[in-house]
């Protein structure tokens, strides 16, 4: 089951590498505690126009593309939802806490994939999996001392904190959804339909102001 899903990442982050566009591929996959529901999920950690990841992506069968905020003061993000898998590339520059929300949750570039490498990160039930030989360890992050993590991981102490209130939150009341989740329409580029959204939604113009 990993080794497809793999496959799927590998093959969709080795068309965007072709077309000069680095990706990651982050979450279960990254870290090898695959389920059958596991999503594929592909990030491009780059401020990239649109239509150069839409052409890098033509050949493969494009079922929506949306605009999701998880938070007012999160960034903004394109996302391409795919047959079998989710690329989704920041429509605003990122701070650099936000990109290590793919590091706790543990990522892999092109180079690592290829290499068949796992790498520890946090799930969504506040577990730190860690890879071992044989499968992988689950350590619950709750009882670990935060700074400790936030090293272990290399990521700064606030993306645990804000992660871990999070993830409590959801654990509590159940999924939290996101912000924004905004499809596109059809004949409409990501970065025009944002400059509609925001016309009528404060935090959007706010957050596309920020830099």
């Amino acid at each position: 089951m990993l080794a497809e899903k793999r496959k799927i990442a590998e093959e969709i982050m080795d068309t965007l590498e072709n077309h000069g566009i680095p990706s990651i591929v982050y979450g279960s996959v990254a870290r090898g505690d695959v389920k059958k529901s596991s999503d594929v999920d592909i990030f491009i950690p780059l401020n990239i126009p649109s239509y150069k990841v839409e052409l890098a992506l033509r050949d493969f069968s494009i079922l929506e593309r949306r605009i999701i905020q998880a938070t007012p003061n999160y960034a903004i993000k394109g996302e391409i939802a795919l047959d079998m898998a989710n690329v989704s590339f920041p429509l605003v520059k990122m701070r650099d806490k936000e990109l290590d929300f793919y590091r706790f949750g543990g990522f892999l570039d092109l180079d690592m994939l290829r290499r068949d490498e796992r790498v520890a990160g946090v799930d969504k039930r506040l577990m730190l999996i860690v890879p071992v030989k044989d499968g992988h360890m689950e350590i619950p992050a709750n009882e670990m001392d935060k700074s400790e993590l936030a090293d272990y991981l290399d990521v700064g102490i606030e993306i645990v904190e804000e992660r871990f209130r999070v993830l409590e939150r959801r654990r509590e009341i159940g999924r939290t959804g996101v912000f924004v989740n905004e499809p596109v329409p059809e004949f409409e580029s990501f970065e025009s339909h944002l400059s509609s959204l925001a016309l009528e939604n404060v935090f959007l113009r706010r957050r596309m102001k920020l830099f």
